[in-house]
């Protein structure tokens, strides 16, 4: 039997995470560390690995639910090779250093067990109940593996040149940088969409670090169902109206 598709054969690689193609992550268990992946990630494995629910504190279901920012996580450990993909999304793999990373939930593919989450808020400049955003932190030295709608953009942010970013496109970012959410120029209409622009919400990076940002503005579905009318059409949350993805 021949085709095209045996080219796409396993990648060899002694790394712990490897890209295996543009939407597929490889992580390697050697039996020692065990890895963090989003729950129902695993597309396909080898060897002798473990999957369990991932415990979360009650503190942390309490964040989750009251910011809708957290992390629904599965444990993966044993010996042996993991693939892990979400919705054809592209997977970029990031070495957190001692400096932190803040990152969008809905982005996370998986992490090192040994990293530290954290939600954060990010406020609005002008003060207004709820119109600010939560991010997560994540702290510690390992790798976490990020998703992205598209190929993404890293930009660089220096003293002399600050960055402004749709808040609705924005993945991550270096968390020593100064950031503070704005909408328009003038309070009286923050609460709309700027005019005919279709522009709203917008963060602002001060500093020294990198903003990653990801060519799309609206977030593909996530947990959709077969036959359950708005939540099978759109997935979790309205946000997915009208894209691609439905």
């Amino acid at each position: 039997m021949q085709s095209p598709l045996f080219q796409h054969v396993e990648l060899q690689s002694h790394e712990r995470y490897a890209v295996q193609n543009p939407q597929l992550l490889r992580v390697a268990l050697t039996g020692h560390d065990d890895v963090l992946a989003r729950k129902g990630a695993m597309v396909a494995y080898q060897g002798l690995v473990d999957f369990d629910g991932e415990y979360e504190s009650s503190g942390r279901r309490r964040d989750r639910a009251a910011t809708g920012e957290g992390l629904e996580l599965m444990r993966c450990s044993g010996q042996g090779t993991v693939y892990l993909a979400n919705l054809a999304q592209y997977v970029h793999v990031v070495d957190v250093d001692r400096d932190g990373l803040t990152v969008d939930s809905d982005y996370v593919l998986a992490l090192d067990s040994s990293l530290h989450t954290e939600v954060i808020a990010v406020d609005s400049q002008y003060g207004i109940s709820g119109s600010g955003k939560y991010q997560l932190n994540v702290v510690g030295q390992g790798k976490i593996a990020l998703m992205t709608s598209g190929m993404p953009l890293m930009m660089s942010v220096t003293p002399d040149t600050y960055v402004n970013v749709d808040a609705d496109a924005i993945i991550a970012w270096s968390t020593p940088l100064r950031v503070q959410m704005q909408a328009q120029t003038h309070s009286s209409n923050i609460l709309r969409r700027r005019g005919n622009t279709g522009e709203g919400w917008e963060l602002n990076f001060l500093g020294r670090g990198f903003a990653l940002v990801q060519p799309s503005e609206v977030m593909p579905p996530q947990n959709a169902q077969i036959g359950e009318g708005l939540r099978g059409q759109y997935g979790n949350g309205g946000q997915n109206r009208n894209n691609v993805w439905s």
